[in-house]
């Protein structure tokens, strides 16, 4: 008896100093960045576009970031939750209980949940590499859509599968169809969709490794789904090739002066006098 009670002792002295060190290491990150980022802050750099040498710590902020992060975790939330309830009721309502049918889908969500994202990613960029596609926000959007479906699918599932059969035959035996029932699991069911959608626009908003492999990024706000994320850049084969910058033209145009980086048959040009006016172009000449 007196060696459990030391036992239950001693783990409570193990849980309180590795809470207190979690939160000594959360609290010494949070407290550098405060300290040498308040500064810094302002509304100047959550409502305008990054300006000339702003990856160098000059003017500009991040709203292109800002809103290509809401498109992409707005569009994909609700494709995603419109793709994974009705398999969720399939799942439920139209199976039995223990089929095999489903047990072997819930597996393979499994599976697909514990996919890191940069596999999801990477095997996005390979089949945009075999079509000749370039970045862009639809591609952004899917790839992530793709990411939190087994999240959103797992996560009610889990709720849903507590639901009690009685309920279910007590809806039938009133003389409820299949469809009818689902509006009862629907109420039943409601915190667990909230609960998936917290936690895929988490997974989401959080990801890098996918957007970047296939939505790529730019100085500015997207204006449509087939808008390259990479501001007109090259399409995605010519990142394959291992022959990205293989020379540096300087060239002149209306716009200003700026440099080309060279491609197997195009060049990627950057605009010096006015950053964020990035583009790509045939073959110019020099």
């Amino acid at each position: 008896m007196k060696l459990k009670f030391i036992e239950e002792k001693a783990m409570k002295v193990v849980m309180l100093v590795t809470t207190l060190l979690v939160f000594l290491f959360v609290g010494s990150i949070l407290y550098t960045i405060v300290k040498n980022g308040w500064g810094a802050m302002n509304w100047e750099m959550i409502s305008s576009l990054p300006g000339g040498g702003f990856y160098i710590g000059k003017e500009g902020g991040l709203l292109n970031a800002i809103v290509g992060s809401l498109y992409i975790v707005g569009a994909s939330t609700v494709l995603g939750l419109a793709v994974s309830i009705p398999v969720v009721f399939y799942l439920n309502i139209y199976l039995k209980k223990n089929s095999k049918r489903g047990s072997f889908a819930r597996l393979a969500y499994d599976v697909l949940f514990g996919i890191p994202s940069i596999v999801y990613g990477a095997f996005a960029f390979t089949i945009m590499i075999y079509l000749g596609l370039k970045t862009s926000l639809a591609g952004g959007i899917i790839v992530i859509t793709l990411l939190i479906i087994p999240i959103f699918i797992r996560s009610m599932d889990e709720i849903a599968r507590e639901l009690p059969q009685d309920m279910l035959n007590a809806s039938y035996s009133l003389g409820a169809t299949r469809y009818e029932t689902i509006k009862v699991v629907v109420r039943q069911i409601a915190p667990g969709i909230a609960t998936a959608t917290l936690l895929s626009i988490g997974r989401a908003i959080g990801d890098a490794a996918a957007v970047l492999f296939t939505a790529g990024y730019t100085d500015n706000i997207p204006t449509s789904l087939g808008q390259s994320e990479c501001s007109r850049g090259p399409p995605a084969s010519h990142f394959a090739s291992g022959r990205i910058f293989s020379a540096e033209q300087p060239y002149t145009r209306s716009s200003g002066k700026g440099v080309c980086r060279r491609f197997d048959i195009d060049y990627y040009c950057f605009d010096v006098e006015y950053p964020g006016t990035d583009y790509y172009e045939p073959f110019l000449q020099e």
